[in-house]
């Protein structure tokens, strides 16, 4: 990775301002979900242990510009004060009198907390006054938000040009591990591409077909595919507009390396108390949908990916949130968990499936990024990223 990291930069007794990524599901001010805050624990862990002085800054929900007492950080400085065994206080406000307070007030090792920044309309915006504004809260600026990436805000793209920015632990953590596997794999090399709309996904696709070994299509956007094979797919979510990209997609020599299902479980709607069954996928009644791989795909995925060097797997195969469609995704999760392989899957719903399921200890590397994850797979260029330093700038 070409990126300085926190290890490359001397932070005693600098205050460091910390962009992370706690934008966690919290129900009656309790966290629900706290994976986020754990992921963050080595970056803070090691700039404490080395003097410095953490200045953590990050978003909750979409506050949309303005403060929402429901969307104040204070339950998450809570969990964190539990899980660093000290208080992490929290200020009034991003970056107006209160924060400045507390700053000042800092010793070598302690940990603060800004308020939301999303409360913050220059946040969004990526307003340079308000960039300036935090920038002057600290000495160095370190982005351990892969998550956000993506975004050219405020907190994650333009304070890093006006203070020394480089990547904490996680983000370092992503780049490298998403980064090896698209360009280094460990051969063969496998992807399994779930999710509903195509549209999201043709860059990514488009991507990894030039890198990938196999690549399997499952979810309801495997019925675009379908469709363009002349398969009837009833009443299941097609985009008819990307009919023809789907052919385009299986059309060439590198359209081989696209597999799809070869049953499925159907349904005539999507609700836990409908009627399913399982179908080979040239038999898909008219009035029915597909709603989740079968078990003869599920095989045939598990057949591949414990035969594989690397598994990247992103987007659900099916409704999983309902119980009787959810066994695509839990079968092949439990193929990954059990492959010899290095296992990479991408964050948001699957992250969530594979915590429910008890097998995320199983997988190599289960990022924390969605939208972050999905432009990287697509080759793109991460404003948050592209704007910390170069390693070679730093190091001499």
């Amino acid at each position: 990775m070409s990126k300085a990291t926190i290890d490359d930069i001397d932070v005693g007794g600098k205050r460091v301002l910390l962009r992370v990524d706690f934008n966690v599901p919290i129900r009656d001010s309790e966290i629900i979900d706290d994976r986020r805050i754990r992921a963050a624990l080595p970056t803070i862990e090691s700039l404490r242990s080395r003097g410095a002085r953490v200045i953590l800054v990050t978003h909750l929900g979409r506050p949309k510009g303005r403060p929402d007492e429901s969307l104040r950080v204070g339950p998450v400085a809570t969990r964190l004060s539990e899980l660093l065994g000290v208080r992490v206080p929290v200020a009034d406000d991003v970056a107006g009198e209160s924060a400045r307070s507390l700053v000042a007030g800092l010793r070598d090792g302690d940990v603060c907390m800004l308020e939301n920044v999303r409360f913050e309309p220059g946040e969004e915006a990526n307003d340079p006054t308000f960039a300036k504004q935090l920038a002057e809260l600290a000495d160095v600026y370190v982005n351990d938000a892969f998550g956000t990436a993506h975004r050219a805000h405020a907190s994650t793209e333009a304070v890093a040009h006006l203070l020394p920015g480089v990547a904490g632990k996680l983000m370092h953590a992503e780049l490298r591990t998403l980064g090896d596997a698209l360009e280094d794999p460990r051969r063969p090399f496998v992807a399994i591409i779930g999710g509903a709309k195509i549209s999201t996904k043709i860059k990514v696709l488009e991507n990894l077909r030039e890198r990938v070994d196999t690549i399997w299509i499952g979810g309801a956007m495997a019925c675009t595919f379908l469709r363009a094979l002349g398969e009837e797919t009833g009443t299941s979510l097609v985009e008819e507009e990307q009919i023809e990209t789907a052919r385009r997609l299986l059309s060439d020599e590198r359209g081989g390396r696209i597999k799809l299902p070869i049953d499925a479980v159907v349904a005539t709607r999507a609700a836990a108390d409908a009627e399913s069954r399982v179908v080979r996928i040239d038999a898909l009644p008219a009035e029915a949908m597909m709603l989740d791989i079968g078990p003869d795909t599920c095989s045939a995925i598990t057949r591949d990916s414990g035969d594989a060097g690397t598994v990247l797997w992103n987007g659900p195969l099916g409704v999983y949130e309902i119980p009787a469609f959810a066994e695509g995704t839990r079968c092949v999760a439990r193929a990954l968990a059990a492959s010899h392989a290095e296992t990479i899957v991408g964050g948001g719903d699957l992250a969530a499936a594979l915590q429910e399921a008890g097998i995320a200890d199983g997988i190599t590397h289960i990022s924390t990024g969605g939208g972050a994850t999905i432009e990287f797979l697509e080759g793109a260029t991460l404003p948050g990223v592209a704007a910390l330093r170069d390693r070679e700038a730093i190091v001499q």
